[in-house]
């Protein structure tokens, strides 16, 4: 894999269009755009795009957890299930 295939100047984007459209949805490697011989964008397929947002979404629940355990603000199984218990009853009609 070389690098320098994912590179690409604004002025190559604008006149191959297609051309990079298809090698970034081939290789589903992201495509480096730069102006002026410095990088400025990073082109990215759908999928690739919504794997990534889902894996940092993920990311930052674990912090959030760590955080929170860092920090006492935990709670025990039997208790937690209680609660759900509870509020679930809570909603029913016949409750």
């Amino acid at each position: 894999m070389s690098l320098e295939r994912d590179i690409k100047s604004v002025t190559q984007l604008k006149n191959r269009t297609a051309e990079v459209l298809a090698q970034l949805n081939a290789t589903r490697r992201p495509v480096i755009i730069t102006q002026d011989g410095r990088p400025r964008a990073v082109m990215q397929d759908p999928e690739s795009y919504e794997r990534l947002r889902a894996a940092v979404g993920l990311l930052k629940l674990l912090a959030q957890g760590e955080a929170d355990a860092a920090n006492g603000r935990m709670s025990g199984q039997d208790k937690v299930f209680r609660d759900i218990a509870s509020r679930l009853k809570s909603r029913r009609p016949d409750a």
